[in-house]
């Protein structure tokens, strides 16, 4: 048994390490493609809320394929599933550049966040599934550092590279192609055994409500950000470079910031501690409009993207704790669909609170939302006391 254990234990590390690096590279591929099309759609001469529209398919498509995902590994097993992904998502890449059609790149789009939004819940369930014992907090924080960093990464190889001609469409399919080398590392053969039925997706939905809420909580805040802080930051007086820069203090202070989160999560009752994010989070956003232009801005933005995010690392963690097996692989699909979702509500929600409430309607409304989270939580846990706990 002792040596079953150690070639299991080396396993789950292998299983770890190819599961982050995977979609580690596929999220520097990613973060090059986001703003290449934006910027191909500008020099186009294509009006913004065509852009938006257009940007908006993506997460659509993550929402379409949650449902999709138990079954088609239950049937082919997540690794096959993961590989079609990574190959679908760098062909459909080159199209856009082979077809620069604004109504087909919406198919393109949609097809696009079908494919990622698979690999990304599938290496999700493979993290949190291998991350066992009292360390998952910490694991899936590093996990979660690692994906954030390489989003980031992204962008700044665009700046090298160019956005124009066919190298940066060529750099980025050659990186996301990167990913099937991680995938050999994975070991897990999770299809559906003779005579079991997949956990289904909408099954899945009324087991963990708080979970799932906390996700799209994370996602409005993530894409309502990432869309629109630095144009809050221009409209509360900043500058060009410092509004930019403040995002990137923002996602600088996420990528900081998870491991001590995950460190907490694994000495405390991990829903305590997102209780605590998203109070601090929703604080933090009220406080950031009397802030703007002075130095005590920058540990807010700092906190925000910590504390916002730590909400989807310590969901990451609870899940593992709750859910085994084709539950788990139903549950990181309902992540990514929550995810989509929230991207998809996120910045036209904080557009139109911005346009009726002026530039402080978009930190105010992300505290309206966190608040809102945090009483459910308490009003969840205060109804199922009773029953035990749920999520």
């Amino acid at each position: 048994m002792t040596g079953i254990a150690q070639v299991w234990d080396r396993q789950r590390w292998y299983n770890l390490i190819g599961a982050t690096a995977c979609v580690t590279v596929f999220a520097v591929g990613l973060g090059v493609s986001f703003p290449l099309l934006t910027l191909v759609l500008e020099r186009q001469g294509v009006e913004a809320w065509l852009i938006g529209l257009n940007a908006g398919f993506g997460p659509l498509g993550v929402v379409v394929a949650g449902p999709l995902i138990p079954m088609l590994v239950a049937r082919y097993g997540s690794q096959w599933v993961a590989r079609v992904s990574v190959v679908v998502v760098a062909l459909l890449f080159l199209s856009f550049k082979l077809v620069p059609d604004l109504w087909i790149w919406f198919s393109l789009r949609f097809m696009l966040g079908m494919a990622a939004g698979m690999l990304f819940a599938l290496s999700e369930s493979w993290v949190i599934r291998s991350a066992e014992g009292p360390s998952r907090g910490r694991i899936t924080a590093i996990y979660a550092s690692i994906l954030s960093g390489g989003f980031a990464l992204g962008p700044a190889l665009l700046t090298v590279i160019g956005s124009e001609g066919w190298a940066p469409f060529l750099a980025s399919c050659a990186i996301m192609l990167t990913a099937l080398v991680p995938l050999s590392f994975i070991g897990m053969d999770d299809r559906a055994a003779a005579g079991h039925e997949p956990v289904s997706f909408l099954s899945f939905l009324p087991r963990a409500p708080i979970l799932l809420a906390a996700v799209g909580v994370f996602a409005l805040l993530d894409t309502a950000t990432l869309g629109l802080l630095p144009l809050y930051g221009l409209r509360k007086g900043l500058d060009t470079e410092t509004a930019v820069l403040a995002l990137t203090v923002m996602i600088g202070g996420n990528v900081a910031l998870q491991y001590p989160i995950g460190w907490i999560g694994d000495r405390l009752p991990r829903r305590a501690v997102m209780l605590a994010c998203a109070f601090v989070t929703g604080t933090a956003c009220l406080l950031l409009p009397t802030a703007m232009g002075h130095p005590f801005m920058w540990p807010l933005l700092a906190v925000i993207g910590a504390a916002g995010f730590g909400l989807y690392t310590l969901a990451m963690s609870i899940l593992g704790d709750r859910f085994k097996g084709a539950a788990l692989v139903a549950g990181a699909s309902a992540f990514a669909a929550m995810w989509g979702f929230g991207g998809i509500v996120g910045p036209p929600a904080a557009g139109w609170s911005m346009q009726h409430f002026g530039p402080d309607g978009l930190p105010y409304g992300l505290a309206a939302v966190f608040f809102s989270f945090a009483a459910a939580m308490l009003a969840r846990d205060t109804i199922g006391a009773r029953r035990g706990p749920d999520s």
